[in-house]
C-alpha cells in the first residue's frame, strides 16, 4: 500500500498554490482538448469554478480579467482559448520592475531628524508676519526639546539659533529676536509628564489584570 502514496514534493509544481492542485489539473485538461471549441467550453467552466472560490472580490473592478490573465498563467501561456481579453505574455510577467530611488538624506545634526528640516523649508516659503514668526518658534522649540532628549544636558538658546540660522541656509535668523525659547526645564518636564503617563497607565492595566477575583 505505501508503494503507491504519492508526496507533493513528487508531484508537479503548482504554479499559483492559491487555486490548489485541482484547478491546476482542470487547467491541464483544457489543454489537452483537441479542437478549440471544447477548450473554451472547458476554459469558461474553469473561470466560473475560479469566482467561485474568491466570491469577495467579485465586485472588484477587472475581477474576470484577473481570473483569465490568472488562466493563461497556469497554463505556461499554452492555452489556445478565445478570451474577452488580450493574452498576458510571459516576458511581461517575468519582467522585473525598475529599482525603487530611496531618498538618501545624510542630515549634519541626526537628532533633529528629517521632519524638522521639511518644516523649516515651508516656514521659508511663507510669507513674514505672526503665522509665519509662530510656525519658527514652534520649531525652534521643537529643535531645543529633540537636543535635550539627545543630549540630557542644558542648552543654550543661541545654540539653536544657530542650528536654525544654518538649516534653513540663512533665510531665519532669531539673534536678534526679542523672544526667548521655553525654558529647558520646561521642556523635560513636559516630557517627563509625558513618560510617567504612560507608565501609569500601564502599570495600572498591570495591576488591574492580576488583581484577585471573588
Amino acid at each position: 500500500m505505501t508503494d503507491y502514496l504519492e508526496y507533493n514534493s513528487e508531484r508537479e509544481h503548482l504554479i499559483i498554490p492559491e487555486y490548489g492542485r485541482h484547478i491546476q489539473k482542470m487547467v491541464q485538461y483544457a489543454q489537452s482538448q483537441e479542437t478549440k471549441e471544447e477548450r473554451n467550453k472547458v476554459a469558461k467552466a474553469i473561470i466560473d469554478v475560479m469566482g467561485n472560490l474568491q466570491p469577495h472580490l467579485r465586485d472588484v473592478p477587472d475581477f474576470q480579467h484577473k481570473l483569465w490573465d490568472q488562466l493563461f498563467i497556469m497554463s505556461n501561456f499554452d492555452l489556445d482559448v478565445d478570451s474577452p481579453y488580450d493574452k498576458p505574455s510571459k516576458e511581461a510577467l517575468e519582467e522585473r520592475p525598475n529599482p525603487l530611488h530611496y531618498p538618501q538624506n545624510h542630515p549634519k545634526y541626526r537628532f533633529y531628524g528629517n521632519n524638522i528640516k521639511t518644516m523649516i523649508d515651508v516656514a521659508c516659503t511663507w510669507e513674514d508676519g505672526d503665522l509665519k514668526d509662530a510656525l519658527i518658534y514652534t520649531i525652534a522649540n521643537h529643535m531645543k526639546k529633540c537636543f535635550l532628549n539627545w543630549n540630557k544636558d542644558t542648552v543654550e538658546d543661541d545654540v539653536i539659533f544657530e542650528h536654525l540660522r544654518e538649516l534653513s541656509g540663512g533665510k531665519i535668523n532669531l539673534f536678534n529676536a526679542d523672544e526667548d525659547l521655553s525654558d529647558s526645564s520646561s521642556l523635560m518636564r513636559n516630557t517627563a509628564k509625558k513618560k510617567f503617563t504612560s507608565n501609569k497607565k500601564g502599570g495600572a492595566h498591570k495591576k488591574n489584570r492580576n488583581r484577585k477575583r471573588y
